[in-house]
């Protein structure tokens, strides 16, 4: 297996683990979008609650350029430490909803 589809497995994983942890009801779901072929992996939440609308994304990852792009996480847990936990390397990690300038004071890749 290559290092672009091992990644895409972990991502699926950390989302997995968070869908089953989710506050399902009637009306509200969470659904993992997983687009394999360009990369792209989200975990979001859809439907109603009452007469308002529920439709927004949990956790949103990219991989570009062989690496992780972490470009949305609503929830408490650091993803990023859960994904070097399971052995992506800290370099082929990007916290995308930072500024580039922010990255530079993590210990994760700028771009």
């Amino acid at each position: 297996m290559d290092k672009i589809e091992r990644y895409g497995q972990l991502i699926k994983q950390v989302l997995s683990e968070h869908q089953q942890i989710a506050p399902n009801t009637d009306t509200v779901n969470s659904q993992l979008i997983l687009d394999n072929e360009n990369d792209h992996y989200q975990l979001a939440y859809v439907g109603w609650q009452g007469d308002k609308r529920v439709f927004g994304p949990v956790m949103h990852f990219d991989i570009q350029n062989g690496k992780i792009w972490i470009q949305y996480n609503g929830t408490e847990e650091s993803v990023a430490e859960r994904l070097v936990e399971l052995g992506v390397p800290p370099s082929d990690i990007v916290i995308g909803f930072h500024s580039p300038f922010k990255r530079q004071f993590t210990s994760y890749a700028v771009e």
